[in-house]
């Protein structure tokens, strides 16, 4: 039966490769700087605009941000959370837009290292394998499939840091039409058996992490108070399986601001992050009720021209994020230590 569920995801959705199981030529390799910590940056909802100039001016001063801090502080590599392109996303693998809103915006020279990405429901209104298949022409473009799995290591690559699963949760939860987008809860997967082989593909992940720090990450919130509240399908599902497995943090993007939440199960504590300021800013927090009693910790909105990112720093003892705005000042810092 699970054979067949294989056959049905490379048919329905033409998977850029077979049914993921790892991604093992796209672990990274730790860049430690003096203080023995690596860095990288978070980045949602990012995806300029469909008109000119195909940027926003809040997407034009995070990319500077991060261009100047990447270089002071030596990152390694990008998170890239979905919305990748603003509202259709991208028609082919030669579209007009990886360069006018990703490659001509994010050119700073300390930013031409791995963008790991995924795709978010306006990615979904266009063709999400056209930009699996960037990937192929791209240096830094790292989006093999739409759910994959990497690895940071110590540069002796004798010990894994961090474990990251990437997932996509319009496939998971729906939201493959823009109706499905705003305002009521999703309907659910468009394909039940694709949606369900890719939820055991994602407790095996889970399960056979030993890394110190385990991140997930996708478009969608599990919590979150802003505009789209939280993904009722990843509170049923997920959060059970992150609580479980002891994962260190889920983020996402999707709401248009930064948030911090946190949440205790079965004695397991869990950090759920939003990153989606890149590029629009929302202040709502509409779903304020809707999440556990006290589990926002810190909510940004900022100013509705110049938004912010993530930067997260990680070494033997921690690992932190920061929420960043564009004059590169920190706004916020949660601390994580390795799992037991």
């Amino acid at each position: 039966m699970f054979l067949i569920l294989l056959v049905q995801l490379s048919v329905v959705y033409q998977l850029s490769t077979a049914f993921p199981t790892s991604f093992g030529q796209y672990d990274i390799v730790a860049k430690e700087n003096d203080d023995k910590t690596t860095r990288f940056f978070i980045v949602g909802d990012w995806g300029g605009l469909p008109v000119s100039p195909f940027d926003t001016p809040s997407e034009v001063a995070v990319a500077d941000a991060m261009g100047k801090l990447g270089v002071k502080l030596n990152t390694t590599f990008q998170l890239a959370l979905g919305d990748n392109f603003y509202y259709d996303g991208v028609q082919t693998v030669n579209d007009s837009r990886f360069q006018t809103t990703f490659e001509h915006v994010f050119s700073a020279t300390s930013l031409q290292t791995p963008w790991y990405v995924l795709a978010g429901n306006h990615d979904h209104g266009g063709n999400v394998s056209a930009e699996i298949e960037y990937g192929k022409t791209s240096k830094r473009w790292i989006f093999p499939d739409y759910f994959y799995s990497f690895s940071l290591w110590q540069s002796d690559k004798q010990k894994k840091i961090i474990d990251f699963i990437m997932i996509d949760t319009v496939i998971l939860c729906g939201g493959d039409t823009s109706s499905d987008w705003d305002h009521k809860p999703l309907e659910g997967p468009s394909n039940k058996h694709v949606a369900e082989a890719y939820w055991q593909w994602i407790e095996g992940q889970l399960r056979q992490s030993t890394a110190p720090y385990l991140l997930v990450n996708g478009h969608f919130p599990v919590y979150s108070v802003a505009e789209h509240g939280p993904t009722k399908c990843l509170v049923d599902r997920l959060r059970p399986m992150l609580h479980q497995y002891h994962a260190t943090a889920y983020i996402c993007g999707h709401d248009h601001n930064l948030q911090h939440l946190t949440n205790d199960m079965n004695g397991v504590h869990m950090n759920y992050f939003v990153v989606g300021a890149a590029n629009f800013i929302d202040p709502s927090q509409e779903h304020a009720k809707d999440v556990p009693v006290d589990a926002l910790k810190f909510f940004w909105a900022g100013s509705p021209v110049y938004g912010g990112f993530g930067l997260a720093e990680v070494n033997n003892t921690h690992l932190s994020l920061s929420f960043i705005d564009h004059a590169e000042q920190t706004l916020y810092q949660a601390v994580m230590t390795p799992r037991s």
